[in-house]
């Protein structure tokens, strides 16, 4: 698979410095910020395929940072992943252009895979768009 760029943002900063360094030994392209102002401010410098976001955060918490992301940037692929069993969350963020969402705490190759989806749906969309 090609290689693509994947940012993580979680105000968690000791859970969020762990999934790097694993995403990293799978060879992943990793960024990571602790807000979703920050990762606006990211992704307007550096452009990323797949976001995964968490939900709960102070400031913009993750759905109001989705609806941000894909009204900027729609073509990015963004993962939910809560800590709270949320359904409605889970629901609201689909709607709002969300690729999936899952829970924490997160296993690493789930996420590896999703991710990985994430990142050939985009792939399929820009194909597309390059042929219309």
């Amino acid at each position: 698979m090609d290689a693509f760029k994947v940012l993580f943002v979680d105000d968690e900063i000791d859970f969020l410095e762990t999934l790097l360094k694993r995403m990293k030994k799978r060879e992943v392209s990793v960024s990571g910020v602790g807000s979703g102002e920050d990762a606006l401010k990211f992704l307007d410098d550096k452009p990323a395929d797949v976001v995964v976001l968490d939900v709960k955060m102070p400031g913009m918490d993750g759905i109001e940072t989705l609806r941000k992301i894909k009204n900027r940037y729609p073509l990015i692929e963004v993962i939910m992943l809560t800590g709270h069993a949320n359904v409605e969350v889970g629901i609201e963020g689909m709607e709002l252009g969300a690729f999936d969402y899952l829970m924490k705490p997160v296993d690493i190759d789930e996420l590896l895979y999703k991710v990985q989806d994430a990142y050939k749906k985009k792939a399929i969309h820009e194909k597309k768009i390059l042929r219309g």
